[in-house]
């Protein structure tokens, strides 16, 4: 629920008084002293889904637009009159459903854009977390730069700006979201660098990229996009219901620091190249998650104030939706590659792990299976080890070659385009004591 105060003009005072009369709404009525155009301040109460035909009724009765009204979040209102009030907005087509007034969606899009000082400094904070939680191997510090990334309010200040055609709000958005992705990549970058180069982190090319945080973000799939289109709707659907959206931001920022600080690292390590599915997967989750916020704004009502700029806004919104819709298609036929990709991938592991078992014999068996991917989007193996355990004082067969053949014939091209890439067969022999029952040991 919600208190409107707004300002009456000299000679309009009967007119705004009768209108809210008509629709039962009880109000306090003061004269207004300070010598100016207006002669009265009134205040009211109403329900959240009435602010915005209530105050469109009240400027047709002559209270201008550009007068001083403010709405500010009401606890609680003990009125017989405001609870029917209440239930016809709630039961008639007249009110806006759960949404909040239009003023009040493009106050909230605004106040959530950040002054540039704040946003760069939680950028930077939240990347370089990021970065150290992915160097970590620590999914608690990635969540924690999640909450510190202040990337709600720009895709939502994009978003409100096209749908109520505030051109001035929409390019603070687009802008802010361009130079923070950018900002976060160098900040992850730089932090990343002065790891390596320190010997803080004296990891190699491998042993980076062999991490479990860094490497799930290495390879992004089809549901990848699921996430960035969610936290686009749960975000609208917050900031138009008028509840908080901090949980939101949350989600919205799992979907963008991880990948931008994998970007950040790949390019510390020298190797841009290995991180292009991270990249991919930072222009698919912004381009999703404007995508869904866009479209759920204008799904739940919201227009530009004036009726002579309705058609153009529309047009302007279509155009958007669909220039959004197009680079989300693109992006993710990339994704569904990878997804064909890592489903090879997963016959060809456990291929490797059939073909040597059979080439063993008496008591050696395989123990692990280490397969090394390169390119991107389709993943070939390029290197795979095997480490075969046998028992001490036994000499294991030499399995290498006969197995780099066989799995010669494993390897798929992506698609059956091209040729299959070849990978290095390597075989590690390590000595096994097998347990007995009763305690003994061989």
């Amino acid at each position: 629920m919600r208190l409107v105060q707004v300002m009456v003009p000299a000679g309009k005072q009967e007119t705004v008084l009768s209108t809210l009369d008509e629709e039962g709404i009880d109000y306090v009525f003061s004269d207004e002293t300070s010598g100016r155009e207006y002669t009265a301040v009134v205040s009211f109460p109403l329900p959240t889904e009435a602010v915005e035909p209530v105050l469109a009724e009240l400027r047709e009765a002559g209270l201008e637009r550009d007068a001083y009204t403010v709405v500010l979040t009401a606890e609680t209102v003990v009125s017989k009159r405001f609870e029917e009030l209440e239930e016809r907005y709630a039961n008639d087509e007249e009110g806006n459903g759960d949404r909040i007034a239009r003023e009040e969606l493009e106050a909230r899009a605004t106040e959530m854009s950040p002054r540039l000082g704040a946003f760069v400094t939680m950028t930077v904070i939240s990347t370089v977390v990021a970065t150290a939680g992915l160097l970590l191997d620590s999914a608690a510090v990635v969540v924690g730069s999640m909450v510190i990334a202040p990337l709600i309010g720009p895709a939502m200040a994009a978003s409100v700006g096209t749908v109520l055609d505030n051109e001035e709000l929409f390019a603070r958005g687009v802008k802010l979201q361009a130079f923070g992705a950018v900002l976060g990549v160098a900040s992850a970058a730089a932090f990343a660098a002065v790891l390596r180069y320190g010997r803080v982190v004296p990891f190699g090319v491998e042993e980076v990229f062999s991490i479990a945080e860094v490497r799930e973000r290495l390879a992004p799939d089809v549901l990848s996009l699921p996430i960035a289109l969610g936290s686009g709707v749960a975000g609208a659907l917050s900031l138009a219901s008028g509840v908080s959206s901090a949980l939101v931001g949350v989600m919205i920022a799992a979907a963008l620091v991880p990948p931008t600080a994998v970007v950040g690292i790949g390019i510390a390590w020298g190797q841009p190249g290995t991180v292009a599915g991270a990249a991919l997967l930072v222009v698919v989750n912004f381009a999703a998650i404007n995508f869904a916020a866009l479209a759920t704004l204008w799904y739940k009502g919201y227009r530009p104030e004036s009726f002579w700029r309705l058609d153009e806004t529309r047009a302007t919104t279509l155009r958007r939706v669909a220039v959004l819709g197009v680079a989300i298609l693109l992006s993710t036929t990339v994704l569904a590659g990878v997804t064909v990709a890592s489903y090879q991938s997963a016959q060809f592991e456990t291929a490797a792990q059939e073909e040597a078992d059979a080439l063993l014999e008496g008591d050696a068996r395989v123990l692990n299976v280490e397969v090394t991917y390169g390119g991107f989007p389709f993943r070939q193996p390029t290197a795979v080890t095997v480490t075969v355990g046998h028992p001490p004082g036994t000499t294991p067969p030499r399995i290498a070659e006969a197995l780099a053949t066989r799995l010669a014939n494993d390897v798929e091209a992506p698609f059956g385009i091209g040729e299959p890439a070849t990978a290095d067969v390597s075989v590690r022999y390590v000595p096994v004591e097998e347990s007995r029952t009763g305690g003994d040991s061989a």
